[in-house]
């Protein structure tokens, strides 16, 4: 873990999706953070250590999912898919499936292994699976506030990304993001399609790996359509990035998640896009139902430093 100081910054943005604002002045309190994502290798200790089975690996509840007929209640998960061709980016049904057999081990499904991959972050993890392992790991998973002043790494929060006002500084690519035409064209990035080797891009200011891009994090603020330092308007629809899909789209609910309370995710992932999703920036963020696990959402661990009691990111 990293040590990361105390400090006020502007959170959110006023620039870019109507989620990030309003931006205003917080205060963080100092924590240490993991240097680098949950990776495979790391998730398989816990799960051997405890015998933990994560949600993906358990069959829907026919409770909560009544209109499914008993084979679709199988145990598994939401796998991106690119379609052949361009498609209507409003419909997000167009590049994600729900996979029988995803699951974490298997994370686009059956026959997909992690040979190869123990160093790639860790996916197919719900809310659930990220907290439970923060929890036998003595840690916690991170607040928004904490997650964005981290990403910053100590550069002016002025900057609309992690590592100032350029895409790519000099021509270096600075995080895993989608390369070519969303979602049907990938040409990868430094040649990684899909998930990359922690590391694999630069690190931020603090030494944190990987904060922008390769896979969405979770924290454990529950999500709203704005910062909670004003109320949101009765008709504010919720905002965030369709990449993230919610669990019982395998029901093809006309609205995804919505009796499911949602958590905010950070960072954005390799299947950001700046014509469909242009959240790899620090204020960028998505709201993810606490059932559900895609082949694009990982987590990180936190740990307090602070009385216990104390607010770890404060309003100014």
């Amino acid at each position: 873990m990293l040590h990361i100081p105390a400090g006020e910054f502007r959170m959110g943005s006023e620039d870019f999706y109507p989620d990030e604002g309003p931006a205003h002045q917080m205060r963080v309190l100092p924590f240490d953070l993991d240097e680098r994502p949950v990776t495979n290798a790391d998730f398989a200790v816990f799960v051997a250590a405890t015998g933990y089975v994560t949600v993906a690996e358990r069959e829907l509840d026919p409770v909560e999912f009544p209109d499914l007929p008993p084979g679709d209640l199988a145990a598994g998960a939401l796998v991106f898919t690119p379609p052949p061709g361009p498609v209507d980016l409003g419909d997000w049904r167009q590049w994600w499936r729900w996979s029988p057999g995803a699951c974490w081990q298997h994370p686009l499904g059956f026959g997909s292994s992690l040979e190869g991959k123990e160093d790639h972050p860790v996916v197919q993890v719900s809310f659930a699976d990220a907290a439970a392992y923060a929890a036998w790991a003595g840690k916690r998973l991170p607040g928004e506030a904490e997650w964005e002043f981290a990403a910053r790494g100590g550069l002016s929060d002025a900057f609309s990304y992690a590592w100032g006002n350029e895409v790519r500084p000099n021509g270096v690519r600075m995080a895993n993001t989608w390369q070519g035409r969303f979602p049907y064209l990938r040409t990868g990035a430094n040649g990684w399609k899909g998930t990359s080797p922690v590391g694999a891009f630069p690190a931020n200011g603090y030494g944190l790996l990987d904060m922008i891009g390769n896979v969405w994090e979770w924290t454990s603020d529950y999500y709203a359509a704005r910062h909670a330092v004003e109320p949101a308007p009765a008709d504010d629809a919720a905002g965030g990035c369709a990449c993230t899909p919610h669990r019982d789209s395998a029901a093809d609910s006309a609205e995804p998640g919505a009796d499911v309370p949602r958590r905010v995710l950070k960072g954005g992932s390799h299947l950001c896009a700046p014509e469909y999703c242009l959240r790899y920036r620090p204020a960028a963020r998505s709201p993810q139902a606490e059932d559900t696990a895609t082949s694009h959402i990982g987590f990180r661990c936190a740990r307090s430093l602070a009385a216990p009691g104390s607010s770890a990111d404060v309003p100014q």
